[in-house]
C-alpha cells in the first residue's frame, strides 16, 4: 500500500509566463521502497482541462498502486485534459493513448507539454464523445483499459459518454473503464444511461479506501471510484 508521502508544489515555468505553472505529483511506496515522480503543465485559465482537477489525482494515485495491472497494457484516457493518469499509466510501462475533444487545441498542446517534461510517448487523438470516424474505431481494441477522470461532470454529457464507452468495451470482456467522479446531483440518471447503455459496476471504492492520507486531507468533496464492464 502507499504511503502518505506526496506532495503538490507548484512552480512557475519561466519569467514572463505567470498564468503557466508546472505541478509536481510524487507517489510512494513505503513497502517496496519505489516513487514516481510525475510533472503536469497547467494553465491557470477557464478552460477546464488545462489544470488538474482532485478527481485526476486519486484515478492516477489508483493506477499507480495497482500499477503491475498496467504492465504491457494498453490504456486510452478519455477527456484526458493535462493527463495525469494516462501519464502515470504509460510511466508504469503502458502503451496510452490520450484522447480529448477535437475543439480543444490548446489541450493538446498542454498534453504534448507535459508528456515532454516527462520524456514520455503516448499517442494523441482528438476525440468528441458520441461522434464516429475511422480514428474512433481504431481505437477499440480487447483487453485495454479505458480512463476518465471527472468525465461524470456534466449531465448534458452523460449520454455521449456512455455511448463512448459502451462503443469501446462492446464485445471486449476483457476491457474495463475506470473513472473518478465527484458524486453531484443527478447519481440517479448516471445509473439509468448505464443501464440503458447495458454497462455494469463492477468496482465502486471511496477514495478514502486507498488514497494516503497527504492527498486525502486535499480533498474538499468525496470522490469515488467506479470499474464498469459491458454486459455484452
Amino acid at each position: 500500500m502507499a504511503e502518505k508521502t506526496t506532495k503538490k508544489t507548484m512552480k512557475r515555468e519561466r519569467e514572463g509566463s505567470p498564468m503557466r505553472t508546472v505541478s509536481l505529483h510524487h507517489f510512494h511506496d513505503t513497502e517496496n521502497s519505489q516513487s514516481l515522480d510525475v510533472s503536469c503543465s497547467e494553465v491557470m485559465q477557464e478552460e477546464y482541462g488545462l489544470y488538474v482537477w482532485p478527481c485526476s489525482v486519486v484515478l492516477a494515485e489508483y493506477i499507480w498502486q495497482n500499477r503491475q495491472r498496467f504492465v504491457g497494457s494498453r490504456v486510452i484516457e478519455l477527456g484526458a485534459g493535462t493527463a495525469l493518469p494516462g501519464v502515470v499509466a504509460a510511466k508504469v510501462g503502458a502503451s496510452v493513448v490520450l484522447t480529448d475533444r477535437e475543439d480543444q487545441p490548446q489541450v493538446f498542446e498542454n498534453m504534448q507539454k507535459t508528456c515532454d517534461l516527462n520524456q514520455i510517448t503516448c499517442e494523441m487523438q482528438r476525440l468528441t464523445w458520441g461522434q464516429w470516424n475511422d480514428k474512433a474505431f481504431a481505437l477499440r481494441h480487447p483487453g485495454q483499459v479505458v480512463l476518465g477522470a471527472d468525465v461524470l461532470y456534466a449531465s448534458k454529457d452523460f449520454d455521449d459518454l456512455l455511448a463512448t464507452v459502451k462503443f469501446l468495451l462492446l464485445g471486449m470482456p476483457d476491457s474495463v473503464f475506470i473513472t473518478t467522479y465527484q458524486p453531484r446531483s443527478g447519481h440517479r440518471s448516471i445509473e439509468y444511461l448505464m443501464a440503458k447503455w447495458g454497462l455494469q459496476c463492477t468496482q465502486l471504492l471511496d477514495a478514502a479506501d486507498f488514497l494516503p492520507a497527504s492527498k486525502l486531507s486535499a480533498l474538499s468533496n468525496s470522490v469515488e471510484l467506479v470499474e464498469v464492464k459491458s454486459h455484452n
